[in-house]
């Protein structure tokens, strides 16, 4: 499997994650609205269950809507080419763990592999910036040598 191959099957893992999440918040949403719909007409300006559904709705859908957000961001990623330094939107392959520098979206799996998409703000991504494969870096009292990036 070619580098770009790698990284393009990377990056569609995330990309499949981040799609069941926006599927289950969107499911979320839609529920917690019928569910005030069907609660029946609103008799009191301060009800109080029609409130938290709608709540619900609300965060359902900042979920939602974060979770497409990154899709849209990743599948911009699949466009650019496999990298030889470490930068974002890099796959980088250390000794200990897999990153994937795009977006935080948290662990994920590729096949039987275990992922970390990692955004530019975490402090793994900062001590990552520049290396390139061979380079090492002390995170948390460990050492971390990059074995590859694509």
């Amino acid at each position: 499997m070619t580098r770009e191959e790698k990284r393009q099957q990377v990056i569609c893992s995330c990309i499949q994650q981040q799609e069941h999440i926006a599927t289950i918040a969107k499911q979320e949403m839609d529920s917690a609205q019928q569910q005030s719909n069907d609660y029946g007409a609103n008799v009191d300006r301060y009800d109080a269950y029609r409130t938290k559904m709608m709540r619900s709705r609300d965060m359902f859908a900042r979920q939602y809507s974060n979770a497409q957000t990154g899709v849209r961001y990743l599948q911009d990623l699949l466009k650019l080419p496999p990298f030889d330094a470490v930068e974002h939107g890099a796959c980088v392959v250390t000794d200990k763990q897999k990153f994937l520098l795009s977006i935080g979206a948290g662990k994920f799996s590729n096949g039987n592999e275990v992922w970390f998409a990692i955004s530019a703000q975490t402090p793994i991504y900062l001590a990552l910036r520049g290396k390139r494969v061979g380079d090492s870096i002390v995170f948390n009292g460990q050492t971390q040598t990059i074995k590859e990036i694509f």
